[in-house]
């Protein structure tokens, strides 16, 4: 293991090698005699931590520590001096100094400090690459090199460190919303405690609020005999991840809303007043604010929910990265079932960077998957991606609605898109006996924007009637 490193930064020529050579057989040491020198060496080297003389000539040790805390905020910092002063104590600690020591230094005090110190460091690092492992094995939606993709990592680090800000994930299904939650989670100080994720398009109604703040003794019939723990109070210091929150009901939401302004909420049939920390961050792949307009969304909701947004990418729109992409679901896929395939034909390549992604990156997953499950040569073929597009579902499709009996002609001002479309939506419908899923993998859409759409042409053909 590297040993940690540490800069002594002193005027006094005799102390600073004193301490260097007591140090020097169990860390790295760097000496210097002034804070200027040593400002001008972080640029080329981040110690671990820097022992720091208040009293130097030039810069003082406090202005150099307000100096270190902007260039180097993780470095931490001990501060010595000669003088018991309380308020250079004060304003150390202020500045964000780890520790501070008074002169003549005991070694059994200053290697008390520094082992606490590093004791701190150590569990720093340990978190941070347990956090990088996470999201690299888990968060290839990162994966590419388009501008887009380095601006949201970028976005997404800084949001991540507060704790108790509500992030509001915007996107088309299968663009990795829910990862982008969780690397969001990993990266916050929120990452020890549960990641917990709730699809609120698949709960009914009349059970979500009990799945979200849990319900007390005797709550309902049939409810638990000693109440139930509601989502937020089980992701409590960590992150809930509301997927889907567009489908909220209005009770829900009313709830909901509460719990952001306050952090307290009731279990369902509860008196008991309950506060918890959970961090929300929710996703959706409908438009909130055409909710809003609608009035099936809370608007001041809506603005607690987007404190801070994150539109992400289609696939379509970051081309650049599809074969990087593709790349790492071949190795990974590779990995995992025993192949060994080292890349993709020409043909493939052209047919990746040129196909309409509708299902974003998890359709380029679960092909790439499929393909090397089936596939037996050294490189993918187009063959063995072909058998896993719904293109003869997609044929039945298009011959039943085109011999449809159902579906007036074509008017002289063309198509009137709304009917098509509910028409298109309808006969899927049909052709799978009413499941939704299958219906949705005739269109080649996902089942959430499948189910979205279908209710709201219902509704506007309902409407329509009404008006009539």
């Amino acid at each position: 293991m590297t040993p940690y490193s540490i800069f002594i930064v002193d005027d006094e020529k005799e102390l600073s090698n004193s301490l260097a050579f007591n140090l020097r057989n169990t860390y790295e040491v760097t000496t210097f005699g002034d804070a200027e020198s040593t400002i001008a060496q972080l640029a080329q080297q981040q110690p671990d931590l820097i022992l720091l003389d208040i009293g130097l000539p030039g810069m003082s040790g406090l202005q150099a520590l307000k100096e270190i805390k902007r260039i180097t905020p993780d470095v931490l910092v001990i501060m010595v001096t000669a003088y018991g002063d309380i308020c250079n104590v004060v304003q150390a600690m202020k500045l964000g100094a780890h520790d501070y020591l008074n002169k003549p230094l005991h070694t059994d005090t200053l290697k008390n400090s520094i082992n606490n110190a590093l004791e701190t460091i150590r569990l720093r690092k340990e978190i941070q690459s347990l956090q990088k492992k996470h999201i690299a094995e888990n968060t290839p939606c990162f994966i590419g090199e388009s501008n887009a993709i380095a601006d949201i990592w970028q976005f997404i680090t800084k949001v991540a460190r507060s704790p108790d800000m509500p992030i509001l994930i915007m996107g088309e299904s299968g663009t990795g919303k829910e990862l982008i939650a969780s690397a969001i989670h990993y990266k916050s100080p929120n990452f020890k405690g549960p990641f917990t994720t709730i699809n609120c398009a698949a709960i009914a109604p009349t059970i979500i609020e009990s799945e979200l703040f849990g319900y007390a003794k005797g709550a309902f019939s049939g409810a638990a005999p000693g109440g139930k723990q509601g989502l937020i109070e089980q992701a409590a210091d960590g992150t809930l991840f509301l997927d889907e929150v567009g489908d909220l009901s209005t009770e829900a939401q009313a709830k909901l809303l509460r719990f952001l302004e306050t952090g307290e909420f009731y279990r369902v049939g509860g008196t008991r007043k309950k506060t918890v920390h959970t961090r929300i961050v929710s996703a959706t792949n409908q438009d909130l604010e055409a909710l809003v307009n609608e009035k099936r969304f809370r608007l001041d909701l809506f603005y607690r929910l987007a404190v801070a947004r994150v539109k992400l990418p289609s696939l379509n729109e970051r081309h650049g990265d599809i074969m990087m992409l593709a790349r790492y679901f071949l190795d990974r896929y590779s990995r995992k079932y025993g192949k060994t395939f080292t890349g993709f034909t020409a043909r493939v390549k052209r047919w990746l960077v040129t196909h309409h992604w509708r299902g974003n990156v998890r359709e380029l997953k679960n092909i790439i998957e499929t393909a090397v499950i089936v596939g037996e040569h050294p490189k993918i073929r187009l063959k063995e991606i072909e058998p896993n597009l719904p293109q003869g579902l997609g044929r039945q499709l298009s011959k039943v609605i085109q011999t449809h009996n159902g579906y007036p002609p074509i008017p002289e001002g063309g198509f009137d898109l709304e009917a098509f479309e509910q028409h298109c939506l309808e006969t899927a419908l049909k052709i799978a006996d009413g499941n939704y899923t299958q219906a949705a993998k005739f269109l080649r859409m996902s089942y959430y924007s499948f189910r979205y759409r279908y209710k709201k042409n219902q509704a506007l053909k309902k409407n329509a009637v009404g008006g009539h």
